[in-house]
């Protein structure tokens, strides 16, 4: 398969909380023949935060990332962050505005000379390698784990932006951690907020959307839980013992990024998947691996 290239953009989570994402996520793609070009300079997409203030301000801070990505010769930004991909998806949607762009232009002195895009990594291995390829670079079958999908609530939503799967019933991951051989559980909850930053100003927020999805994925008998944003995942692994104290359970479900389990099934070394970033320990679950095929043929 020929080689594809794209302007890189880690995203400010991937320079720090989730380095773990970052590094299994460039495992991965590089596994798969995906050549990731880090855009140079690159700056903060403005997050939550950002259009809730100033939306040509929003919308400056995702220009000029695509302007440093002139600068590569390339068109098309890809991201492993659901809120990165989805801020300059509307950055990109606000420059085709009547005068819209002439303002944001005021800010960063850079106007655009091409058309530009972003996707997800997700949606890149999906659509570009797909399921059956990925299936190829398989070593080690992950049969023997069950998880639970989550897509969170940024990911394909909302569908006439984002254009990627579908955006009430997503089954990328689905299709992806199958390719791997995990048992892919049925998860009502797939795309319920998980309370987003709403834990910087309240805890209790995070922790009650947060230990609803984790006490479905268990009583649902996951093993993991797979996810393809960091907040989500940070609210999930991160916090989960606030959940659990929130509601007097005591769970202990690993978070993985679907990165992280691509590259284990790959054969990728474990230090390049950052798997001992995980707050809960995912030991139990990895040496799980396998068993259900072995106690066939025994």
């Amino acid at each position: 398969m020929a080689e594809k290239t794209f302007a890189y953009y880690p995203g400010c989570s991937g320079a720090g909380t989730s380095i773990e994402y970052d590094k299994s996520n460039r495992a991965v793609c590089e596994e798969l023949g995906i050549k990731l070009v880090d855009i140079p300079d690159w700056n903060c997409c403005g997050s939550t935060p950002a259009h809730q203030v100033d939306h040509v301000l929003s919308a400056a801070l995702g220009a000029r990332n695509f302007a440093q990505a002139e600068q590569l010769g390339l068109d098309t930004i890809i991201t492993p962050c659901p809120a990165c991909l989805k801020n300059q998806h509307n950055a990109l949607e606000h420059m085709e505005e009547p005068g819209f762009a002439e303002r944001v232009n005021e800010l960063t002195r850079r106007p655009l000379t091409r058309k530009h895009s972003i996707k997800s990594v997700l949606q890149v291995i999906l659509e570009d390698i797909t399921p059956e390829e990925v299936a190829k670079h398989v070593k080690t079958p992950l049969s023997g784990i069950k998880i639970v999908p989550y897509y969170g609530c940024l990911m394909n939503r909302p569908g006439k932006s984002m254009k990627f799967d579908d955006d009430e019933n997503p089954m990328a991951l689905d299709r992806l951690m199958a390719a791997i051989g995990c048992e892919v559980l049925d998860f009502p909850l797939k795309q319920d907020c998980c309370g987003g930053a709403a834990g910087v100003a309240d805890n209790k927020v995070t922790s009650r959307l947060s230990g609803r999805h984790l006490q479905v994925a268990n009583h649902l008998g996951a093993d993991a839980m797979v996810v393809a944003c960091p907040l989500c995942q940070m609210n999930m692994d991160m916090r989960q013992a606030q959940a659990n104290a929130y509601y007097g359970t005591s769970i202990k479900l690993p978070v993985f990024y679907y990165t992280q389990l691509m590259g284990l099934a790959f054969g990728i070394d474990k230090s390049r998947l950052a798997l001992n970033k995980l707050i809960v320990d995912p030991a139990p679950v990895l040496a799980k691996i396998g068993k259900s095929a072995e106690e066939a043929q025994a």
